[in-house]
């Protein structure tokens, strides 16, 4: 027989400090946390070039952004708050592995972490401005998008499956992004009027 666990398993992954109360971040921390890991790993991505270095960068973000939860003031930007921890992340990431041969200097990696925080300042836009964007589209290029995109089907499955020329389907996803970018810029110029 093995050892009973009395102490569920999150209560010893974030034990509680003596005399302390919280429970650990409430839903709306944790919602964002979770919406911003993928930015969050392309951002790492962008300094490090490379997906293992980003990775382990992310967790020990990651690790960092949970135990300071409560220093994160609630109306404020949480992906700049997360971007600012998980630079100082890439700093000491930076400085144990100053052994390997190709390290980037703190000018590029600024150049880099800015370009990326500019990039994504906007996205939470375009998403919503890309999803009224396809429910404008016709039926059959709304359906040529999922199946493409969401689907992952690349050309040649496209036409297989919609017994069109390769040609065609080509032709028909560049039209239907132009259609998309051009209805995008719209949308978001209404914005910010």
């Amino acid at each position: 027989m093995g050892n009973i666990r009395t102490t569920p398993l999150h209560e010893e992954a974030f034990p509680q400090s003596e005399g302390h109360n919280d429970t650990g971040p409430d839903a709306a921390f944790i919602k964002s946390f979770v919406k911003v890991q993928r930015r969050l790993y392309l951002y790492l991505l962008a300094q490090t070039g490379n997906p293992n270095s980003a990775e382990e960068i992310l967790q020990n973000a990651n690790v960092v952004v949970l135990a300071k939860w409560k220093d994160f003031e609630p109306g404020t930007n949480f992906l700049a708050w997360v971007y600012r921890i998980a630079s100082l992340e890439v700093m000491k990431f930076r400085q144990k592995s100053s052994r390997n041969r190709l390290i980037f200097d703190d000018d590029y990696l600024a150049t880099i972490s800015k370009a990326v925080e500019e990039i994504s300042e906007g996205a939470d836009e375009r998403q919503a401005a890309l999803a009224i964007c396809i429910r404008k589209l016709k039926a059959r290029d709304r359906e040529l998008i999922r199946l493409r995109y969401q689907q992952g089907n690349d050309g040649q499955s496209l036409s297989d499956q919609l017994n069109r020329p390769l040609n065609s389907i080509y032709q028909s996803l560049g039209r239907i992004r132009r259609t998309l970018m051009s209805c995008i810029e719209k949308q978001l110029a209404t914005v910010t009027r």
